[in-house]
């Protein structure tokens, strides 16, 4: 019978074989050579060592002494991967100081992860602080308490303000829903200067940029904020914000009427759009800045002008009245 070859294993952990057969040498004293065939590990450890008087026996070394001598091999090659270590340094920092005379290298990071509202105010505070030219922002609906809201407007004023007397400029897009809220309108009335907002019934999530140099996002979390410096992506959020404003309609400081088409109010028609999509109340509500019951005040109004009974039927009535078509 062909005896399966020896696994090869560092000296940190022990075979089966080589364990058992290291227990049995040090309960009787030694063991035979021929046994220790079956796991020469032990030997390449220094575990067994031949027995002066009969070099057909092996006799084990005392665990106390395996360790130590092991260890001390240990240390010497960590101590060889050290000597590396500062060679290749030695090697390689002439070369990463030539790197840096001959290339420009940006010490900020071009992404930052804000976890914390206080960390987020501190790192917009910081950006607008430096800031000379101009405040893009797109504010959705906060869904946060009237309060929490007006505390925030208050802590903002004091930073935009500062802006807008250094001769830069504001400009912030909103949802229709918002376009009447009194804090928002207090806000904008308080502050004197380059200031301009308008109001489209969908827009994107939250967004501020500064100076087309900083954008700050949402990061999928209450209290986390990304920061954007990377140049290609803050141009692309920029141009972004810039044809939503093209499309948007003015609020402040002179607020433009929504015109109705043929009944159907600005407001409605998105619901319907949305509708024939085949969203969710609760979609609807939160892609267009509202709370569910007002949407659904809307769904119903839809509803009885259509003369609609269910809501697959609304949407094929929706479809079939042209609604859609007029708005477009």
């Amino acid at each position: 019978m062909t005896s399966l070859p020896h696994p090869e294993h560092g000296s940190e952990e022990l075979c089966p074989g080589g364990a058992g057969l290291y227990e049995q040498a040090l309960r009787e004293g030694h063991v035979t050579a021929e046994a220790a065939s079956a796991a020469p590990c032990l030997i390449d450890f220094g575990l067994l060592h031949p027995a002066v008087d009969d070099l057909h026996r092996l006799e084990p070394v005392a665990p106390a002494v395996a360790l130590h001598r092991l260890l001390r091999t240990s240390g010497e090659r960590i101590a060889q991967e050290r000597r590396r270590e500062e060679r290749l340094a030695a090697t390689f920092e002439p070369l990463m100081d030539l790197e840096g005379r001959h290339a420009v290298a940006d010490a900020t990071p071009t992404l930052r992860l804000l976890s914390g509202k206080s960390r987020i105010n501190e790192a917009l505070t910081a950006a607008l602080a430096d800031a000379c030219k101009e405040l893009l922002t797109i504010q959705p609906r906060s869904g946060l308490p009237t309060e929490q809201v007006a505390a925030a407007y208050a802590v903002a004023i004091r930073r935009d303000q500062a802006l807008l007397d250094r001769g830069g400029r504001i400009r912030t897009l909103y949802p229709h829903t918002l376009r009447h809220s009194p804090t928002t309108v207090a806000y904008h009335e308080r502050l004197s200067g380059d200031i301009e907002a308008r109001a489209l019934d969908e827009i994107t999530d939250r967004l501020i940029i500064v100076d087309r140099e900083v954008a700050f996002i949402p990061a999928g979390g209450n209290g986390v904020a990304l920061e954007i410096r990377h140049p290609a992506i803050v141009g692309y959020l920029a141009t972004t914000f810039d044809r939503l404003w093209r499309l948007a309609t003015p609020v402040f400081p002179e607020a433009a009427p929504q015109p109705s088409r043929n009944g159907i109010t600005p407001r409605q028609h998105a619901i319907a759009a949305l509708l024939v999509e085949g969203h969710t109340d609760a979609v609807i509500a939160d892609r267009l800045g509202m709370n569910i019951r007002t949407a659904r005040v809307h769904i119903a109004k839809l509803a009885a002008m259509l003369g609609s009974q269910s809501r697959a039927q609304l949407g094929y009535l929706i479809g079939r009245s042209g609604i859609l078509d007029r708005g477009r």
